[in-house]
């Protein structure tokens, strides 16, 4: 009983730091954890699927695929491409971006884990570009996991407003096994705020080759949020 106090305690403290922060777009996508595998190789697709808002023109799908290679023992880079399908479901490559996770801290060495989290990212066909600074942050009780990402973003371009903005993405984990983890994930943006479930797990293939998976939705709290998004996500670690 008092591992599910201290998990739902940090939950609810998260969930109340995100009351001011603001996005544009989708804001829900994935929990980042603050930890670098070395000489870890990654394959992944992922996808949100998300209803339409009222008064805005978010994609009815964004489906993303990378490839990532970790350098050292502290930095992961991923290489991503963009695809969106719009509201008349016509499908095209929207853009590419650019990932880089920094470990900060070894797992354990302090209260919690720290990392940091960079992004560049660049439409296609439109003069839009995107820069994000993230942190990361992790934190074991006993078999729960609490997992925080703060993000700042700017954009600029000629067919975007200059500005800057914040997402919060939060996320409470119940290691049960290796291969089923269920969790709770709470996502805060201008135009979006979130709360649902979410079930992920890891099936080993072979040696140092898995597969990790991911599938939620996150329903809406209030009216401007969509009434839900379904994200999904698979990744082959070698």
């Amino acid at each position: 009983m008092t591992e599910y106090l201290k998990a739902g305690t940090v939950f609810f403290l998260l969930c109340l730091s995100s009351l001011n922060v603001q996005a544009d777009g989708i804001v829900v996508d994935k929990v980042y954890h603050p930890y670098v595998d070395a000489l870890e190789n990654e394959l992944e697709y992922r996808t949100v699927i998300q209803d339409a808002q009222e008064g805005l023109q978010t994609p009815a799908e964004i489906h993303q695929f990378s490839i990532g290679t970790s350098i050292g023992s502290k930095l992961f880079a991923e290489f991503y491409a963009i695809g969106t399908k719009n509201r008349q479901n016509n499908f095209h490559l929207g853009a590419w971006e650019a990932e880089l996770k920094w470990q900060l801290t070894e797992q354990g060495e302090y209260f919690a884990d720290w990392g940091l989290f960079f992004e560049y990212e660049n439409e296609v066909e439109l003069d839009k570009n995107e820069i994000t600074v993230g942190i990361l942050t992790e934190k074991e009780f006993g078999r729960f996991s609490g997992t925080a990402n703060l993000m700042l973003i700017n954009e600029w371009g000629e067919d975007i407003v200059n500005e800057y903005e914040t997402v919060l993405a939060t996320q409470i984990r119940y290691r049960h096994s290796q291969a089923f983890e269920p969790a709770i994930e709470f996502y805060a943006g201008q135009n979006t705020r979130g709360i649902g479930p979410v079930i992920q797990g890891n099936i080993s293939v072979s040696l140092r080759k898995t597969l990790h998976w991911e599938t939620g939705v996150i329903f809406g709290l209030g009216n401007a949020s969509p009434n839900s998004s379904y994200r999904f996500l698979i990744e082959y670690e070698f």
